[in-house]
């Protein structure tokens, strides 16, 4: 799939579900990195939802955190009960579909997904949208319901 069906897909199928947003696409630049995306829309880094894919004995785990917090593996290890490493690239892209900087936390099959606590002091933040220059605007209340996820506390600050 291209990223220009990747991306057409994404919005259709995020424009589907029932939290009422839509897709941001930007027309310049990229949004891969916390910063990068903060600056293109013009707010802070901490309202970036970044998603970090771990494997713990293959068992995929997507950490959804502020862009501007750290996950703390020891954290992770905990909860999980196994060692998490994160995922590479190419381990990304097979398991979600998604290349780093442009992971949607949206409609994964067999992933777990955990969405960090920091995202809390935010009424909106920006998740990837499946490509390094989108974004979706969310709330954490709509990042449970799209996720199935577990709010969490495994990252510092």
């Amino acid at each position: 799939m291209t990223e220009k069906e990747r991306l057409e897909s994404m919005i259709d199928y995020i424009e589907s579900l029932s939290i009422n947003t839509k897709v941001i696409v930007f027309d310049f630049g990229t949004t891969k990195t916390a910063q990068m995306a903060a600056d293109q829309l013009g707010v802070t880094v901490g309202q970036i939802a970044k998603s970090i894919l771990f494997l713990a004995d293959d068992e995929p785990v997507l950490v959804v955190t502020s862009g501007d917090a750290k996950v703390n593996s020891s954290k992770i290890k905990k909860l999980l009960g196994k060692k998490p490493k994160m995922a590479s690239a190419e381990e990304c892209i097979d398991v979600t579909g998604f290349p780093p900087g442009g992971v949607c936390p949206f409609g994964l099959k067999n992933v777990r997904v955990l969405l960090d606590t920091s995202m809390e002091r935010f009424d909106v933040v920006y998740a990837a949208a499946g490509t390094a220059n989108t974004a979706v605007p969310v709330t954490i209340e709509q990042l449970l319901e799209v996720t199935d996820g577990e709010v969490v506390d495994v990252c510092k600050c």
